[in-house]
């Protein structure tokens, strides 16, 4: 059973950075995939970033690339999620995921197993 728990959501002007990170425990980091998903109230989780096991492969919804990027540190279970020139649009829940079945990348919320219990950012105009 791997626990999440998620850091380093906050209020920043449009434009700025925040880094969220997700300290894992309770299982062997390296053995999952792990992807960063967010949501706002009405809408369905979406997926905004993946990390291969490895942390060589990583993938990202179109609305983010080039302005986020996911890593992982397996020494010290963490995965990262550098999110620079925020946008108002980035405003949600940002949510922690683990995946033990699968090598690669996932994109699918149904896939993932184990989730944090979120942090908010908020990017104001």
């Amino acid at each position: 059973q791997v626990q999440l728990v998620e850091s380093g959501g906050g209020l920043v002007q449009a434009g700025g950075s925040l880094r969220l990170s997700c300290a894992a425990s309770g299982g062997t980091f390296k053995d999952y995939s792990m992807g960063w998903f967010r949501q706002t109230p009405g809408k369905e989780r979406e997926f905004v970033a993946g990390i291969s096991r490895s942390g060589n492969y990583m993938a990202y919804v179109d609305s983010v690339k080039g302005r986020f990027t996911i890593s992982r540190d397996n020494a010290k279970d963490a995965v990262h999620l550098q999110m620079n020139s925020l946008k108002p649009e980035d405003t949600a829940v940002y949510y922690c995921a683990a995946d033990r079945n699968l090598a690669g990348v996932v994109r699918y919320v149904h896939e993932y197993d184990y989730w944090g219990q979120g942090t908010q950012v908020t990017v104001s105009l």
